[in-house]
């Protein structure tokens, strides 16, 4: 069977390629949203409303070569945030992949601007750093989506310090209500809902991003009675775990937040997630996230044994330093959802340190890294300054065997 997955462009069938419109006509199926097929509605073709994988897959099964060609819709490109990146492999199929007009280059040529400079952002279904995007690039495309509309989000910008940031809105691009707005973040943070809706925001004081040292002195951060990780700790920690700047991270047993501000500061154009049970660190966490004026953190109050399976995100790094008792049951659930997670576990306790071994013994497809450090502090005494022993900590880095060889 052969599938051609074809980028449609922004809607407008007047917007199709010549490869596109030939097969299109040559495919006698035609499967997308809805919205991707309405201007089909009448050209006499199988039309299967759906976007899902699997499903598409069990219609490629239940065909016989002969009823093919399918033609699978994609709403933009198919390179540019697209459905395209789940259909690449579909089972007894050859796939040809027909590029599209994205978004961003049609509301570039709308704008009469370009587009080679911008930085793009996804809050379609997605948790990326848009404070973080416009503070330090002069150009920022949007895609927006759910309850991250454009009134929201410059909102979001307004909190942060940005009403009077440039903003362009797109609504409907290359339909015939077609609408774009030029304003600033302020003027639109009452706007009604936008269903279909992209923005670019131009920032003349963005300043680029300059990756901080990570290990900030203790005295950075607000302290409360709850235990928190020194600097010495977390710098060796956060240099072994070592997140990208667009990394999804959890945090686990995110005590006062010290780990989680220094790993949202590691990763500005991604987001942290950090976990914690106790009532009084949590008030302490929230209080050093507002300090550092991060907005690419979200707290998940409560064990995280119990809240990390009902959350729908794909970890790329996890920095864990307390569970409750729970570690095999959290380390479970994170290689749930991604299984190449990288991972930097702390333990104090011989106890602990042996839980984590004997996890990793039984999944051998995991390489295991273990530093011990040991410090100590001087406080002086007189004219004398004696050095003061902290508690030896164990650094436990794990990385999927084949993920650190690629």
């Amino acid at each position: 069977m052969h599938i051609y997955i074809i980028g449609t462009g922004p809607g407008n069938p007047d917007l199709l390629t010549g490869q596109a419109k030939a097969a299109i006509a040559a495919s006698p199926i035609l499967v997308g949203d809805k919205r991707m097929l309405a201007p089909f509605a009448s050209s006499g073709k199988r039309l299967v409303p759906t976007y899902r994988r699997d499903e598409i897959c069990r219609l490629a099964a239940s065909l016989s070569a002969d009823e093919g060609p399918v033609a699978v819709l994609v709403s933009g490109d198919v390179g540019f945030f697209s459905l395209a990146a789940l259909l690449t492999d579909i089972p007894g199929c050859t796939v040809t992949r027909l590029a599209g007009i994205s978004s961003l280059v049609y509301f570039a040529a709308a704008l009469q601007t370009t587009w080679n400079d911008a930085f793009v952002v996804s809050r379609h279904g997605r948790q990326e750093s848009l404070v973080a995007a416009v503070c330090q690039h002069r150009k920022v495309f949007v895609l927006t989506g759910g309850s991250d509309s454009p009134a929201a989000l410059c909102r979001e910008l307004c909190q942060a310090g940005l009403d009077a940031v440039s903003v362009a809105i797109g609504c409907d691009l290359s339909y015939d209500n077609e609408t774009i707005l030029r304003g600033t973040a302020a003027d639109f943070t009452s706007r009604s809902e936008d269903a279909l809706a992209v923005m670019m925001i131009e920032n003349e004081q963005a300043r680029p991003w300059v990756r901080p040292v990570h290990g900030l002195p203790d005295e950075a951060f607000l302290r409360g009675k709850a235990p928190m990780t020194k600097q010495e700790i977390r710098s060796v920690s956060l240099s072994k775990l070592a997140p990208s700047a667009d990394a999804v991270v959890c945090d686990i047993g995110a005590g006062t937040g010290s780990c989680t501000v220094e790993l949202a500061l590691q990763a500005p154009f991604g987001h942290v997630y950090a976990f914690e049970i106790n009532e009084e660190a949590l008030d302490v966490l929230r209080e050093n996230i507002g300090h550092f004026d991060l907005s690419n953190v979200t707290v998940v109050a409560g064990d995280a044994s119990q809240t990390l399976p009902s959350l729908d995100i794909v970890p790329d790094y996890a920095f864990i330093g307390g569970t409750k008792g729970n570690l095999a049951i959290i380390l479970d659930d994170l290689y749930r959802k991604n299984k190449t997670c990288r991972m930097v576990v702390t333990a104090i306790t011989l106890e602990t340190l042996a839980a984590v071994t004997a996890y990793y013994a039984a999944h051998d497809e995991y390489h295991l890294d273990i530093t011990q450090v040991s410090t100590a502090r001087s406080k002086q005494a007189g004219q004398h300054h004696l050095m003061i022993a902290q508690n030896p900590v164990y650094i436990i880095t794990a990385v999927r065997q084949d993920a650190e060889k690629a």
